[in-house]
Parts: C-alpha cells; sequence; structure tokens
C-alpha cells in the first residue's frame, strides 16, 4: 500500500493592501472633516475689514472677548495677570507674529490697553484679526 504524499500549499505572506487603503482614506476624511473644527478658539464677533487669510496657530493669539477678558490663544486671563504674563510670552513666542483678536462690542479703551502692555513689552507690528467683508 502505498502511501500519498500530500503537497502543502505555500503559506499566502502577503498584506491585503485594499482594507489598508479603505482604513487609511476613512482615517483622511475624517481628518478633513475635523480640522476646520479645531481652529476655534475664544468665540468673539470679529469686526469686518479688507484683510487676507492669517495662517493658523502662526504666532501669538491675544483675544479680547465680549465681556473684556484677555484671552492668550485659549487661556482666559485678567488684565493684570495678561500685563505680568505677557512679557515672558512674547519672548518665547513672538518670533511668529502676534496678532489681537477683540470682538466688535469691546470698547476701545480696552484694546489700547491690551496693546499699551504689547508695546511696553516690546512688540512691534501687531497684527488686528478682522472678519472679511462681504461684497
Amino acid at each position: 500500500m502505498a502511501r500519498r504524499r500530500r503537497e502543502r500549499t505555500p503559506l499566502n505572506a502577503e498584506i491585503n493592501v485594499v482594507s489598508l487603503i479603505d482604513v487609511m482614506m476613512l482615517l483622511l476624511v475624517i481628518f478633513m472633516i475635523t480640522a476646520p473644527m479645531m481652529q476655534g478658539g475664544v468665540d468673539v464677533q470679529l469686526p469686518k475689514g479688507e484683510a487676507k487669510a492669517l495662517e493658523p496657530k502662526s504666532g501669538l493669539v491675544v483675544t479680547i472677548d465680549r465681556q473684556g477678558s484677555v484671552f492668550v490663544d485659549e487661556t482666559r486671563m485678567t488684565f493684570e495677570e495678561f500685563r505680568a504674563a505677557y512679557q515672558a510670552l512674547s519672548e518665547q513666542r513672538a518670533k511668529r507674529g502676534v496678532y489681537l483678536r477683540a470682538d466688535a462690542s469691546v470698547p476701545y479703551g480696552s484694546v489700547v490697553r491690551v496693546l499699551g502692555v504689547m508695546v511696553k513689552a516690546g512688540t512691534s507690528g501687531v497684527g488686528m484679526i478682522v472678519e472679511p467683508e462681504q461684497p
């Protein structure tokens, strides 16, 4: 009685690339949908004006909201805390630019006080962020 020898089929060691592409496309779509939402920051009603688009997170962003609170990026501070902390913050990050976002309803005096702290710390060329005018 002769034994039949069974041939072994070689193992398939290939990665299924189609599934990998599907997962990568799904992650790309999710990233594209959520990326614009991450630029929200502090909610302010910006004044209208002619301006070019700002590169997101390109420098130090100081925001003044309707209540007159000062935010550095998204960290809330009182005016006195801002005055004390701005010198150190500007030395670390002002090389990439300093931008001021002020709500349209904020009194002009509040904006001038914040600008005064910036100028006293040696900051020059503060960018004012505005909402582009609709034609």
